[in-house]
């Protein structure tokens, strides 16, 4: 059978893999580019319109990365245990894709509508239905982002990730930049809609690859059997990448509805630029599940590599930006150079304790041990996320400094934990 002009060779219908490094660092480079394109937006959107609409504009985002995370209910871990399992990978995808779509449409309108009646600082801008529809359209192309994400990682063409978050970002800053050139000091709604044009372009390109790479064309389908399958492996891993993300995705919103939007609007940057280097232990845990799965015998010499690129990435970033946090938070506005380096410094020195924590979780995973591990993330999540608040009256900085220790406690006892199941798995 002759293959489409551009594919890569198929066995069995499904790609050749790349290696565990080379999937990694492919995904890494692309969620630079993301991370990069986001610091960009945000230097743009500080310089375009006020602290408050930018601190609207923050507290939005988290909401929808918080509802893409719901409306997952583990479809990517799903299709990557499915593929890893040699599973039809088109019909796992098609299950995948109309389940989180549905589920995202469902989410962003429960949202909205809590927030309406709870919002008291006008953050929600619940009474605007242009607000409304660019929301639920965010948290659907979010949520198919992340999805296309893992698909690749399980295909392990994690590199294709570069230029679908290369032209998503392209599009983002074109939009911004558009914007604050032409409409003078856009409102929180115009921001919010200059950023989430990227996550829409993201899955337009990613639907294009997916075609090319396994000459994939979306159907719906809710088949009962299918779906149970892949929600009975997805929630369970679901639930405990909830424990992960939640705490970080929560603080910009509760403080915006809590504290102030201007507070908000502070923290976000540095929990944003801090997020970069946060997102290498990330991604190398989804390529660390991924080869778990696939090689149960090689899960030490898979953690060690994880943790060896994960630590040593991450920690190149953190550098970066703990020495050069003022004058990176300088290009949004003296204020938040000075409100916001102390934060930034603080969570940047978190790295290895995060990345430890996603080794752990990677291998709990890998061994099926979810209870254990949401036990554990959730009891974090819950002080991770009251901590910082307890302490928003003294600053950003020493909500930070919060943050932190509380990372730093629980990944004490992770360490511990990963070393006894390693043990175990070599002596199964």
């Amino acid at each position: 059978m002759t293959q489409p002009q551009g594919a890569v060779a198929v066995s069995h219908g499904l790609p050749s893999r790349r290696s565990m490094v080379g999937n990694s660092f492919g995904l890494l480079v692309g969620k630079g580019l993301q991370a990069m394109a986001g610091f960009l937006f945000w230097v743009v959107a500080a310089r375009a319109t006020s602290v408050r609409e930018v601190g609207i504009t923050a507290a939005a985002v988290s909401a929808v990365m918080m509802c893409t995370q719901l409306a997952l209910l583990g479809a990517g871990s799903a299709v990557i245990v499915a593929v890893g399992s040699g599973r039809d990978a088109r019909a796992v995808l098609d299950t995948a894709f109309s389940v989180v779509t549905g589920a995202s449409i469902l989410l962003g309108l429960g949202y909205l509508l809590i927030a309406s009646r709870l919002d008291g600082n006008g953050t929600a801008a619940a009474g605007t239905p242009a607000f409304w529809l660019v929301f639920v359209t965010a948290v659907v192309a979010g949520t198919l982002m992340i999805v296309l994400d893992q698909a690749n990682v399980a295909f392990g063409r994690g590199g294709s990730s570069t230029p679908r978050y290369g032209l998503a970002g392209v599009a983002t800053i074109a939009a911004v930049v558009w914007v604050g050139w032409q409409a003078g000091e856009p409102d929180a709604v115009v921001m919010f809609a200059c950023w989430s044009m990227g996550a829409v372009v993201a899955c337009v390109v990613g639907a294009v690859q997916l075609r090319r790479l396994i000459d994939y064309r979306y159907r719906p389908s809710l088949r009962l059997r299918q779906s149970r399958r892949l929600l009975g492996v997805g929630i369970p891993n679901q639930v405990l990448t909830l424990t992960e993300r939640a705490p970080g995705l929560l603080i910009p919103v509760l403080i915006a509805h809590v504290v102030s939007p201007e507070s908000a609007a502070y923290w976000y940057p540095a929990w944003m630029m801090a997020w970069a280097a946060y997102s290498a232990p990330v991604l190398m845990g989804v390529v660390h599940f991924s080869e778990g799965v696939r090689d149960p015998s090689g899960l030490g010499r898979t953690t060690r590599t994880s943790l060896t690129w994960s630590i040593g990435t991450g920690l190149a970033i953190a550098a970066v930006l703990a020495l050069g946090a003022t004058p990176l938070l300088h290009l949004m506005g003296a204020e938040y150079a000075e409100q916001s380096s102390g934060a930034l410094r603080w969570l940047a020195a978190g790295l290895v304790a995060y990345a430890v924590l996603q080794a752990y979780n990677a291998v709990c995973r890998s061994r099926g041990r979810f209870a254990e591990a949401i036990a554990v993330g959730a009891g974090l999540g819950g002080l991770l996320c009251s901590a910082p608040l307890s302490v928003s009256g003294r600053g950003v900085t020493a909500m930070a400094l919060a943050w932190v220790s509380v990372l730093a406690a629980g990944s004490v006892f992770a360490s511990l934990r990963l070393m006894m199941m390693l043990r175990g798995a070599a002596n199964d």
